[in-house]
């Protein structure tokens, strides 16, 4: 048994708000060990990052710690210590220190006025009595160490090519290395940046890392990349890892026992291997069959009330009752076969001819030296009715393209034909009007929505551009649609804020809806939610295309969602389509070895999975 390292015992966290107690972590109780990987794994609102800022001692008012003890095993004198009862000063001397969190936004954790070695440097002086050159030497080393900067001799090797002089090779590597210290957070990619704030973490040795959601941001295969990364640095360490999310999937890659959070509650708590191979808790059941499932092609996803009702009580407490679901059936390769017969017969509804997209690059004097392509020489037809699936990772030029169609970008050259018609060089008039057929949800659907506008007042503003019907029937079309999107008519007096993530989304959709649109684009509609809540707007997004007759093009950088949504997928890499085909054929017989990275990239959250990770030599 290795030696505990964090003890949790009966942590309570409350938030105190217009004379109202919301208990946000009730009474839950851990241990971690030294050099062990804990998953803490629940939908938002669940508990799990509140408790991470309580073991950090980052709780801001109106949160307080109302009772229970967190005690870390440190280092200095092998003495337990309350970090709970420890005055802030003294925190932080663990914090940062001892105890280290990498957090979701990596954007958000770095200060962009400042270079990113301006940043470590200043960490390590925080707690190491080093020099300052010393701390930048350190810098360097943890850059290399989390695999942003190429070692010395790999550095070698690349300016051997250009002197083979010992002491200007030596310059050329140490030029390479400050060079990336002197880099700002806004000249560096998301992995880069969450890859710096890794660095960050580990650079004061820290005894126990907290990673809060590192890799929801990121594509898969980046995502892919981290999670190698943190395996690496937490076995050459034997660092201990707390490891939060909300994917069980994740959770499968990394972790040696989980702890599944609902309500503020630990609902269920073992190793990794028996959660996947036998869940006790229906709960955890939900977010093992919500995920869409790669070897299969159900007809609808399973989601958390499937398993699972839940009465909240006068006193707030929630009473969970259990319910075994029916697995839904899967689409049989005949009535695949059928449904592409019938779509090939079908009109196409939107048709792309050598489509090019590019960005100007200015020159040293100010002119423009030439363009970045970000979408090159694009071709493909959408038949009536059809989802199209567009997959690839950040920066291949998917959601140019899916804008560029809307006429929210100009196109270079190329022709964008819609129902026969060409909408290239549409403007004014003449696009409003062919937009009222061709819509779009974004990512993010709480800024794709008017916070100072009621959700009603927002889901009429289209019917109201346009000039349809009378405030009466436009009252009646918004109650109709919120009915259909999963929520209330009572819905269209509140705000935004007062909506979850997932539920605005559904509001953004009845909002794309209101105009009967024909071709609606889902740009990363899902990314950005829970599992759960992802396998009932996916559920939706399919209900309504049965009902309304729509086209899709479904644009996301997960696999596993664009298979389970898709009739064919195109695969797109440096503004170029790599691969396409029925979706079934691409993910089971993928000819492009990008596309063979993107399917191994993705997190199946299996038993097996489980299994071969956990039998792998350390």
């Amino acid at each position: 048994m290795k030696e505990t390292i964090l003890d949790v015992r009966n942590l309570q966290v409350e938030f105190i708000a217009d004379s109202r107690i919301v208990t946000a972590v009730d009474d839950i109780s851990f241990q971690l060990h030294r050099g062990e990987t804990l998953g803490i794994v629940g939908e938002s609102g669940s508990g799990k990052s509140v408790t991470a800022l309580a073991i950090m001692g980052l709780l801001q008012p109106p949160g307080v710690i109302a009772g229970g003890e967190i005690w870390f095993y440190s280092q200095q004198n092998g003495q337990p210590v309350n970090l709970v009862e420890l005055p802030p000063q003294q925190m932080q001397l663990y914090r940062g220190g001892d105890i280290a969190m990498v957090f979701q936004e990596p954007m958000s954790s770095l200060n962009p006025v400042y270079t990113i070695g301006f940043q470590l440097v200043e960490a390590i002086l925080r707690h190491q009595n080093v020099s300052k050159q010393q701390a930048r030497e350190q810098a360097i080393a943890r850059l290399q160490e989390v695999k942003l900067l190429p070692s010395d001799e790999q550095l070698k090797q690349q300016y051997l090519q250009f002197t083979q002089d010992e002491q200007k090779l030596l310059k050329l590597v140490q030029q390479h290395k400050e060079a990336m210290l002197e880099r700002y957070p806004h000249e560096l990619s998301g992995g880069q940046l969450q890859r710096v704030t890794i660095a960050m973490a580990i650079s004061c040795n820290p005894l126990i890392l907290i990673a809060d959601e590192p890799t929801t941001a990121l594509d898969v295969t980046v995502q892919a990349t981290i999670i190698d990364l943190l395996r690496e640095l937490q076995a050459s360490r034997d660092m201990a890892l707390i490891f939060i999310t909300h994917d069980l999937g994740l959770i499968a890659e990394v972790a040696d026992k989980v702890a599944v959070m609902y309500k503020g509650k630990i609902v269920e708590f073992d190793d990794a291997v028996k959660i996947f191979a036998h869940p006790q808790h229906p709960y955890t059941k939900g977010l093992i069959a919500c995920r869409p499932k790669l070897n299969r092609c159900p007809r609808k996803l399973l989601t958390i009330a499937d398993y699972m009702s839940v009465e909240e009580l006068p006193t707030g407490q929630a009473i969970v009752q259990a319910k075994e679901p029916t697995e839904p059936p899967d689409w049989t390769p005949e009535e695949i076969a059928q449904r592409l017969a019938l779509l090939e017969r079908e009109q196409s509804i939107l048709q792309v001819r050598n489509l090019k997209v590019g960005f100007p690059i200015k020159g040293i004097l100010g002119g423009i030296k030439r363009y970045h392509m970000a979408v090159n020489g694009v071709s493909f037809d959408v038949k009536r009715g059809e989802t199209l699936g567009l997959v690839g990772e950040s920066g291949c030029g998917k959601t140019t393209l899916g804008r560029t169609l809307l006429g929210l970008l100009q196109p270079m050259s190329g022709q964008i034909l819609f129902e026969g018609k060409d909408i290239t060089t549409l403007k004014g008039e003449a696009l409003q009007k062919i937009r009222r057929e061709m819509q779009i949800v974004f990512q993010n659907p709480y800024s794709s929505l008017n916070p100072r506008m009621k959700v009603g007042e927002a889901i009429a503003e289209p019917l109201v551009i346009h000039s349809l019907g009378t405030k009466q029937q436009r009252r009646e079309r918004v109650a109709y649609l919120l009915e259909r999107v999963g929520l209330s008519a009572d819905a269209m007096n509140r705000y935004p804020h007062q909506f979850s993530g997932g539920q605005r989304q559904r509001i953004c959709i009845a909002r794309c809806l209101a105009v009967n649109p024909k071709f609606i684009i889902c740009d990363e509609s899902v990314s950005a939610l829970d599992v759960s809540v992802q396998a009932q707007v996916l559920n939706l997004l399919k209900q309504l295309q049965t009902e309304f007759g729509l086209t899709y093009i479904f644009i996301s950088h997960d696999l596993s969602v664009v298979k389970f949504m898709s009739d064919r997928i195109l695969v797109m890499n440096g503004g170029q389509i790599v691969e396409q085909g029925i979706a079934e054929n691409l993910y089971r017989h993928p000819q492009e070895e990008y596309t063979q990275k993107l399917i191994a990239a993705i997190p199946t959250g299996s038993y097996d999975r489980v299994r071969r990770r956990q039998m792998r030599p350390s």
